[in-house]
């Protein structure tokens, strides 16, 4: 009886120590797919320079200075409610007009994910969300597929927020598309008030894209693909 005893709770014991190192593995390799996803970026042109560095692991730290007190202020919200760590630099030639330094902030933000990306290993991949600010509801989806492709469904309500013109946020969102290679749908399904729409929209993106950038601990570091890679 004892010896039976005694054997049960051997093989109990080994049940036990190899569950335990499954699940060490398990969090090794997510602690491997994290360990390094952060990026710089550093882009010069006759029309801006931009410096971004980007943690996607982070707390929603930002320190962001543009020549626009409003984009400043959805940058933040992006890092804030994506809990990424966004220290980002932009000067450029607004004396003629915004557009290059919103475009090539975007290019520099896409640039920034593509890198600390890596190879997507343990990759979710995916992320969508649908957010409210009052009367303006934003829905965004995003896939990190290795594949630029961008639609953008926003009428937007007329107006301008300070100095601002709102119709650059589409340029933002698409160069991010082009270079982080990603699939990305950005839709305004109502909205009566211009900053409430632009900031659903990026606080929407936010979300969408931390939950597309997570680690997924139980695909133990295989990349999210039936073809093997996500970027080739």
């Amino acid at each position: 009886m004892a010896k039976g005893t005694a054997a049960r709770k051997a093989k109990r014991a080994t049940r036990a120590g190899t569950a335990a190192t499954a699940a060490a593995a398990a969090a090794g390799a997510a602690r491997e797919a994290t360990a390094a996803r952060e990026a710089t970026i550093a882009r010069q042109t006759s029309e801006t320079d931009i410096t971004v560095r980007l943690g996607l692991d982070g707390r929603g730290r930002a320190d962001v200075r543009t020549p626009f007190a409003f984009l400043d202020h959805m940058l933040g919200a992006l890092a804030k409610h994506g809990l990424f760590d966004l220290t980002l630099r932009a000067n450029g030639d607004v004396e003629v007009d915004g557009h290059h330094t919103v475009e090539d902030v975007g290019i520099c933000l896409g640039l920034a994910f593509r890198d600390a990306l890596g190879d997507k290993a343990g990759l979710v991949r995916f992320g969508h969300a649908v957010v409210p600010l009052d009367e303006a509801l934003a829905e965004v989806t995003i896939d990190f597929s290795g594949r630029a492709a961008f639609f953008w469904r926003v009428t937007l309500p007329p107006g301008r927020v300070g100095d601002f013109d709102p119709t650059l946020a589409r340029e933002l969102f698409g160069g991010f598309a082009a270079k982080a290679e990603c699939n990305l749908h950005v839709d305004l399904r109502h909205a009566e008030n211009v900053h409430h729409a632009l900031e659903a929209i990026f606080k929407a993106f936010a979300r969408a894209a931390e939950q597309g950038a997570r680690v997924e601990p139980r695909r133990r570091g295989e990349v999210p693909s039936t073809k093997g890679t996500l970027t080739k």
